[in-house]
């Protein structure tokens, strides 16, 4: 990726930073087919109670405490040394996505030590910025845009000589909506070296099923989720899903990379969910209902159905419509601001 353009200093730097970077849920890919000159594109939305919390303090080494440490002390040292920054910061990550569920934890982690270092340093870097310094959005920018902005987003793809994929569309969800998610603790998605073998071996979308995915999202999907119609939204969700599904089969060994997840999905669905789906490469399933009543039910029934069964792990959640929560404490002042 390009290197970002220094930032402007703002003053005078806060002495600490806390950060709540929300989950997100990926829910496919527009175009893997590349023919326009741009691939992937991506769609995807916030959700809330579940994230990525930490402080960042300014200390004479660096060092992190908590789940993750480790990943949050790499991103650290590589947003240090892209930036030049100088000093260092200690870092408590208080709670944290799970990783390699299809959550987005490595995008919302890497964000949040680098957005926590550049206040730090009286730097307002942006998320792009950030992104591009922890190399992050290779292939989709949804993550990013969610930790920006909240919401449903749309990224743009990666052109030849693109950077992070731009944020082409970001729509509000409504609260009422409730996204019932299906989590299988005996199982990862793929990431890092496994994940890029698997797209340097995926065989190119047809320009048919591009075009499908394509217009579905902007004729039907879109235009749904602005008029509040959740079950037109999820019947074009369920059909985005089937087509990405398909192309990734051979690399998950099926639509759904968890059996028992798929399985739970289609109760789901019998009991009244406007669609389903996986986030990302998984293993975490999700539902969509339109009322927090219908997910409660459904959850209710969900739980007594696999009560017996301690791998799966049912959580109902709302979009998260607003940007990921960051606070600053002032050196001396004692004053706090958010951003």
């Amino acid at each position: 990726m390009n290197p970002p353009v220094k930032s402007s200093r703002s003053s005078p730097p806060p002495a600490t930073v806390h950060i709540h970077a929300p989950a997100r849920l990926h829910l496919g890919f527009l175009d893997l087919h590349g023919g326009l000159g741009r691939r992937f594109g991506s769609l995807g939305l916030s959700i809330d109670g579940m994230g990525t919390e930490l402080t960042a303090t300014k200390a004479d080494t660096v060092s992190a405490v908590g789940s993750g440490a480790d990943r949050a002390l790499q991103y650290a040292r590589e947003f240090m040394s892209a930036a030049g920054l100088q000093g260092g910061v200690r870092f408590e990550i208080r709670r944290a996505i799970r990783e390699h569920a299809g959550l987005g934890s490595g995008t919302q982690l890497a964000l949040a030590v680098g957005t926590a270092l550049s206040r730090l340093h009286g730097l307002a870097y942006r998320c792009e910025e950030i992104a591009a310094f922890l190399d992050r959005g290779r292939r989709s920018g949804v993550g990013i845009g969610t930790f920006a902005e909240g919401g449903f987003i749309v990224d743009g793809g990666r052109g030849p000589d693109s950077g992070t994929p731009p944020v082409v569309c970001r729509m509000t969800v409504p609260d009422a909506w409730r996204f019932l998610l299906i989590m299988d603790s005996r199982r990862q998605g793929l990431s890092g070296e496994g994940e890029r073998d698997a797209f340097a071996r995926l065989g190119a979308m047809s320009e048919a099923h591009s075009g499908e995915v394509c217009r579905l999202v902007m004729m039907r999907l879109l235009p749904a989720l602005a008029e509040r119609d959740c079950a037109a939204f999820g019947a074009a969700v369920t059909r985005v899903q089937e087509i990405i599904g398909d192309c990734f089969a051979a690399a998950q060994s099926g639509r759904f990379s968890s059996p028992d997840v798929a399985q739970a999905l289609l109760k789901l669905k019998d009991l009244g969910a406007a669609g389903i789906g996986q986030s990302s490469w998984g293993p975490t399933g999700f539902a969509v209902f339109a009322s927090e009543t219908g997910a409660f039910q459904a959850l209710r029934d969900l739980r007594a159905g696999y009560a017996d069964d301690p791998g799966l792990d049912f959580v109902s959640c709302r979009a998260r419509n607003v940007p990921a929560d960051v606070r600053m404490d002032a050196a001396v002042s004692g004053k706090s601001g958010r951003r």
